[in-house]
């Protein structure tokens, strides 16, 4: 009874190490797609606002440069 006992224990822990293995696996490649997708938004929003800074200033330096062609 002691062997039978043994084996089984073994085929237990082996099955549940396997397991738990494929789990993290898998929890780490969902992590993986989830860092990826995120860090997509956050660089389309990035950029979106970089284009609308850039276009600010560009419309500030036409502002500022106005008033002197005026003047002359």
């Amino acid at each position: 009874m002691g062997y039978v006992l043994r084996v089984r224990l073994a085929s237990f822990f082996a099955g549940a190490a396997t397991s738990s293995f494929a789990g993290l696996y898998i929890l780490y490649k969902d992590f993986k797609v989830a860092h990826d997708a995120i860090f997509q938004q956050v660089e389309s929003v990035h950029e979106s606002l970089d284009r609308r800074i850039s276009a600010l200033e560009k419309l500030k330096q036409n502002e500022a440069t106005q008033p002197l062609q005026a003047a002359e």
